[in-house]
Parts: structure tokens; C-alpha cells; sequence
């Protein structure tokens, strides 16, 4: 089912991106008919059976595509740039038509995610102890005072924390690192990723 956010989102991509996204989700809906679109951390998720099965976006110069489960699926054709258990880009940078992957290749990927999701394959959770345990400890205080922000922070993926995390631990001095944490609290509590400026380019 087609979802007019997902419309509009396309509707108001870069001229180039909107034929790209067009043929990507078509051909998971052609693939999987029973996926649901919804929008999530500002661009179009596909969901299966109530999980994420794979996720578009379009930015500035090029769109990237990605399968929830990229991280621990088979890659026989070897089109997929690992990019973590979970997360946008494993085709890469996508420019044009030409850059998509052949569509009986493509199709054969989305049914192989299907299948793990019908298997009830998750995440490594792993990754996610990892992701969580390295949480500064002034950016948990911080969180712990804001509940729209925890809520956020709690319901992105793990590489969508990391990528919160990475930002503020890289901080130069303390006052960058205070500052930065300000910043995360304030685009997480509006329900905004790490690179939401990215996102709507």
C-alpha cells in the first residue's frame, strides 16, 4: 500500500532522485505486495510483518538504499557495502538508473530478506550492547532529563545512536562536547536524526 507521505517525500526529492525512488519502490511492492510504507526518521521505510524490511532516501546528489537486516544477509552478487546491522547506503551512492543492481538480482534480495524476517532474524544484538554501552555519561544525564529526547534516542537504530555518539565523543574540548549534547537533546526531542539536514536535501 502507497502512503502519501511517501508521495510527497518523493514529490519533493531533486528531479534526478525521483525516478530512482520511484523504481526502487515499486519494485519492493512488486516483490513484496504486503509491504506497508511509512516514514521514519524523515525518509520512506518499507515495512513486513510489522518489521522493517528495507528503507530509501534521497539527499542532495544522490539516493541510497538499504536492507534492515543488510548486516547479516547473504551478498552472493556482492552488491552490498556493509554498513552495520542496520542503516542506509549498502548499494551505495546512487546517481542514476544505471546504478541500481539488475532487477532479478534486486528482487532476489528483497525475497532473501523477507525470508530472515519470516525466520524472526534480528539485529546483532551485539552491535547494540556495544552502541549502548559506549553512551557518554553526560549525554545520558542529559537524555534522562528529556523524555521526548530519550524516547527518540531509544527507538533509532543502533546506527543512528552510533552515529549521535560518535559526534559528541569526537568533541575537541569540553565546552564542543556540551554543546554538541545540547544540540543532540534538541533534534531528538523534534524526532530528528544525527543528519536530518542530509535527509531533506
Amino acid at each position: 500500500m502507497y502512503h502519501p507521505k511517501c508521495d510527497a517525500y518523493i514529490e519533493k526529492s531533486a528531479e534526478f532522485a525521483q525516478p530512482i525512488l520511484k523504481e526502487i519502490r515499486a519494485l519492493v511492492h512488486a516483490v513484496c505486495p504486503e509491504v506497508e510504507e511509512t516514514i521514519k526518521w524523515g525518509f520512506p521505510n518499507f515495512m513486513y510483518k510489522k518489521a522493517i524490511l528495507c528503507s530509501m532516501a534521497s539527499f542532495k546528489n544522490h539516493c541510497s538504499f538499504g536492507f534492515w537486516l543488510g548486516g547479516v544477509m547473504d551478498d552472493p552478487e556482492k552488491i552490498l557495502q556493509r554498513v552495520g546491522d542496520s542503516g542506509m547506503g549498502q548499494l551505495g551512492k546512487i546517481t542514476s538508473m544505471d546504478d541500481l543492481p539488475d532487477f532479478e538480482v534486486l528482487k532476489k534480495y528483497i525475497i532473501h530478506a523477507m525470508e530472515l524476517t519470516d525466520r524472526g532474524v534480528k539485529i546483532r544484538k551485539v552491535e547494540k550492547e556495544k552502541v549502548e554501552i559506549e553512551i557518554p555519561i553526560a549525554f545520558q544525564e542529559a537524555l534522562s532529563q528529556n523524555d521526548k529526547a530519550k524516547a527518540s534516542f531509544e527507538q533509532f537504530s543502533p546506527s543512528h545512536r552510533k552515529e549521535y555518539i560518535q559526534w559528541i565523543t569526537e568533541a575537541k574540548t569540553e565546552a564542543t562536547r556540551d554543546k554538541r549534547i545540547a544540540t543532540a537533546i534538541e533534534w531528538l526531542s523534534e524526532g530528528k536524526s544525527r543528519n536530518w539536514k542530509y535527509a531533506k536535501c
